[in-house]
């Protein structure tokens, strides 16, 4: 049976700031994120089961993301817990804001790369991730491909 790819699209609202950044990105500012996730496998041939035809329902695939990805980020500010800003990330949570301290600086790449590997193992056996976009201006994107990650 020929193999398929499924892609779901997902938006979320996202801030950063980019500690040691020479540009204007140095300063926390947000986007609006688009993701889209492109999974890999074969339509389930099994004419009894339930999900028959598909690769991966895309209600599934959008409780993984939606659990993985855009309801931890989204109307959240992302900060490198390795730089200095991790004092401003405590005083917005002191203030009740959702902040997230990560292990990288927050660039579209290292967070596609995070979240490739978040979304990699929860994936059924039968399924794998091809691809992922983020999307964080209309014209400007990062991509993560299976094939270059082997």
């Amino acid at each position: 049976m020929s193999h398929i790819r499924i892609t779901k699209q997902f938006s979320f609202e996202t801030g950063h700031a980019l500690y040691g950044y020479d540009g204007k990105c140095k300063n926390v500012h947000g986007h609006s994120y688009k993701l889209s996730v492109t999974v890999i496998g074969t339509p389930i041939s099994d004419t009894s089961h339930v999900k028959f035809g598909m690769v991966i329902d895309f209600g599934d695939l959008k409780k993984i993301v939606k659990e993985e990805i855009v309801d931890v980020y989204d109307h959240a500010t992302v900060f490198n817990k390795n730089t200095p800003h991790v004092d401003l990330a405590k005083e917005l949570s002191n203030r009740g804001h959702n902040v997230l301290l990560v292990d990288y600086q927050p660039t579209s790449e290292m967070m596609v790369t995070d979240f490739a590997e978040k979304i990699k193992t929860r994936l059924p056996e039968h399924i794998s991730l091809h691809s992922l976009k983020l999307q964080e201006t209309e014209t400007s994107f990062a991509e993560w491909y299976a094939s270059d990650n082997m």
